[in-house]
């Protein structure tokens, strides 16, 4: 017969767990954990501290803390991630949206468009974000991965955008055709070396396809450079997010392509988070 725990019992042990395991603010890990597997909606945690945990309660409150505890992440353990005010989803095969990448979002909806390429979209955050805002207009989503491309899809029906979004399974540009008013991109730009120095959640959890070019974290950067400008509408944006550290070369890779008005938008921690240029008139 399992013994009885009390949820604040529970809290208590799963924060020293959660500690020895290394993983950053372990109470507040353990509440949103206990939250997430009784199913309670935030901030209702303290009305049941003083509750007997059945033992249905108890395997899956043990799940979730023994994931996390291995440092999954934990967007993977709830299958969800906020981004935009949305809730995408996310699994093993995608990279999780980061709040850093709302500035992209929103460096794009400061003027219209109707036609979106999104390069490398992964779960689709940044393209159904953008079509959700912006209710006529049409994109299109690119991704070599077709993981990548099935959580996106799931995305986009969940989030009502399915039938203004395409998803094309392509290396870049290789298989886009148009041109568009707008191209986004968030590709891999950590350099090979620095992957070690990464958190367990993201270099054990996240597709290193996605978070590194195995270089000097610059390579797509050229890649995009070379090919993007010619699916560009007269006058249509290409923006794309980098590190905090890569604004210069990045820009000038955009001079190089003939691109004009090439600027950095810094996030709101006031770090360099998004390189924006625009087609020169043809």
């Amino acid at each position: 017969m399992t013994a009885l725990v009390k949820l604040r019992d529970w809290l208590t042990a799963a924060r020293d767990g959660l500690a020895q395991s290394g993983v950053p603010d372990p109470m507040p890990e353990a509440r949103r954990l206990a939250e997430f597997a009784l199913g309670l909606g935030a901030g209702r945690l303290t009305l049941h501290l003083g509750d007997s945990l059945t033992a249905e309660q108890q395997v899956a409150l043990q799940g979730a803390l023994s994931a996390r505890q291995a440092r999954v992440p934990f967007s993977h353990i709830r299958g969800l991630r906020e981004f935009w005010g949305r809730e995408f989803i996310v699994t093993p095969d995608v990279l999780d949206p980061r709040p850093e990448t709302e500035t992209l979002v929103a460096t794009a909806l400061e003027r219209p468009f109707d036609t979106l390429l999104d390069l490398g979209t992964g779960s689709g955050a940044i393209a159904i974000s953008l079509l959700a805002d912006r209710p006529t207009t049409r994109g299109v989503a690119v991704d070599v991965s077709a993981a990548a491309l099935s959580v996106a899809g799931r995305n986009a029906a969940a989030l009502g955008v399915a039938d203004r979004l395409e998803l094309v399974q392509s290396n870049w540009c290789a298989a886009v055709t148009g041109r568009f008013d707008l191209i986004v991109s968030n590709p891999p730009y950590i350099a090979q070396a620095e992957m070690a120095d990464l958190s367990p959640e993201v270099r054990d959890h996240e597709p290193h396809l996605a978070l590194t070019d195995g270089k000097d974290g610059l390579e797509c950067y050229r890649i995009i450079a070379q090919q993007a400008p010619a699916y560009l509408a007269d006058g249509g944006r290409l923006m794309v997010e980098i590190g905090p550290t890569q604004a210069r070369p990045v820009c000038t890779f955009f001079d190089q392509a003939g691109l004009i008005d090439v600027a950095v938008v810094r996030d709101f921690d006031g770090r360099d988070r998004v390189v924006t240029a625009r087609a020169a008139p043809r």
